[in-house]
């Protein structure tokens, strides 16, 4: 097996030539620059907006001001160890899925963080394929849907093969543009400003205007056009847009 750093950079170029990406806030917490620099890189080539923090105090500052689909936490941190961060954020009322990466195999460590509220354990070393489809699993968890395929009006989008369809014609889409469908495809009938797609769809160190959002928004809507699908994306003026 390839060292995770030389396996991200060998699929890097096929994974960015992809059309769909996986669409997933995540909080990255671990203390290795090295490993915070590898899991980055691969995660945000497959889609993720992914914030990174190197110990458990500045975690729990990026928690108290963000939401998250998911949290990447490494146990054995500076300042705070990852355990009382979980503990925390559990007693606090966030609900964002926790995923643990340890080192420690130890039974007793697993059963501890998942009886304190982490959705998922995974132990170093670990596949970077594993890493992303148990995210996954965790997304498809939270917006309540198994079936990675969600289908409107005859146009599919799949999560997993990270496709759009329509008339089982694949339609091509940027990486956002594809982000932006599938976020509000799985939260159909909600509206969201521009401020809350900002916020929901790019990490922290971005930096996104109002105009590139609706940019996305209309070339979301020619490449469907294009293809003769329905339009799916409505604008609420004044609030934002939505697929009802």
């Amino acid at each position: 097996m390839l060292p995770l750093a030389e396996y991200i950079d060998a699929i890097g170029e096929s994974i960015l030539d992809r059309s769909c990406k996986l669409i997933m806030k995540l909080l990255l917490v671990e203390d290795s620059e090295r490993l915070q620099r590898s899991l980055s890189t691969g995660l945000k080539k497959h889609g993720f907006a992914v914030d990174q923090a190197f110990d458990g105090e500045q975690a729990l500052s990026y928690i108290a001001v963000n939401q998250y689909d998911a949290i990447i936490l490494d146990l054995m941190l500076p300042k705070i160890d990852g355990l009382t961060v979980l503990s925390r954020l559990r007693s606090d009322g966030k609900d964002c899925h926790v995923l643990i990466l340890s080192a420690n195999d130890q039974t007793d460590d697993r059963v501890k963080g998942l009886d304190l509220g982490a959705d998922d354990y995974l132990v170093k070393p670990f596949a970077f394929d594993e890493l992303v489809s148990r995210l996954r699993a965790l997304n498809r968890r939270r917006s309540g849907v198994k079936n990675p395929v969600i289908e409107i009006d005859g146009i599919k989008v799949d999560s997993v093969a990270r496709q759009v369809l329509f008339d089982e014609k694949q339609i091509s889409l940027t990486p956002h543009e594809y982000q932006l469908l599938e976020f509000l495809a799985r939260r159909r009938g909600r509206v969201f400003s521009h401020d809350q797609l900002i916020d929901q769809l790019y990490d922290a160190g971005s930096y996104v205007t109002r105009n590139a959002v609706e940019a996305h928004v209309s070339a979301l809507r020619k490449r469907l056009n294009s293809a003769g699908a329905p339009k799916l994306v409505q604008t609420r003026r004044g609030f934002g847009y939505l697929i009802e």
